[in-house]
């Protein structure tokens, strides 16, 4: 299939890629995944035998009314925590032909809807961020955009990181699913839709 560049001649691209069918609930389980994969999973309450404290009987066991232990006890202020969270690791296993399934998926859903934005390339002269807000109105790339080069510029990183409607400015090695599903536009460049066309092939 061909993708159409702007300014530029088409470019040829893999129908399987670019042209895959719209997997919801592929997408869905590997954005959670990838989301779930950078949380810090380090909450911590103190239980039972964490919490610090006397555990020497502090009445005696008949007489008193309810019986007692010790003052660690979770009905008491400064005592342990029932049930008392640990830390625990969110990573969900996603093989690699899923999260490449998704990303396909994903892309080729772009392109139905001319969210993605094929151009030859894409610089500036300075990092201004008014240069960068005129180039994007130029190609038609309103809202939320994320912008794909084959490297990081730098200029056009620093253009990008104070203005808002930028979702982000990454490498091809950066695409993520979850930056995917952020963007209202996706402006990439001739050589990295061939880099990706490369890795997910």
């Amino acid at each position: 299939m061909e993708l159409n560049v702007i300014g530029a001649s088409p470019v040829q691209v893999s129908e399987a890629i670019f042209g895959a069918a719209f997997r919801q609930d592929l997408v869905h389980q590997v954005v959670v995944a990838y989301r779930n994969a950078g949380r810090a999973g380090t909450k911590a309450q103190l239980n039972h035998t964490r919490v610090s404290g006397t555990t020497k009987k502090f009445k005696k066991q008949k007489g008193g009314g309810a019986r007692h232990g010790d003052y660690r006890a979770p009905i008491f202020v400064g005592g342990a925590r029932a049930f008392a969270a640990q830390p625990r690791d969110f990573a969900q296993k996603v093989n690699r032909k899923m999260y490449r399934g998704a990303l396909c998926s994903m892309l080729a859903e772009l392109i139905r809807q001319d969210r993605l934005k094929v151009v030859p390339d894409f610089t500036l002269d300075a990092p201004k961020t008014k240069a960068l807000i005129g180039k994007l109105d130029g190609i038609s790339a309103s809202g939320r955009t994320l912008i794909v080069t084959h490297a990081v510029d730098e200029k056009l990183y620093l253009a990008a990181r104070n203005n808002p409607k930028i979702v982000d400015v990454i490498d091809v090695d950066g695409i993520n699913p979850v930056a995917l599903a952020a963007a209202d536009h996706v402006v990439i460049t001739v050589d990295a839709v061939k880099k990706v066309e490369e890795w997910l092939a």
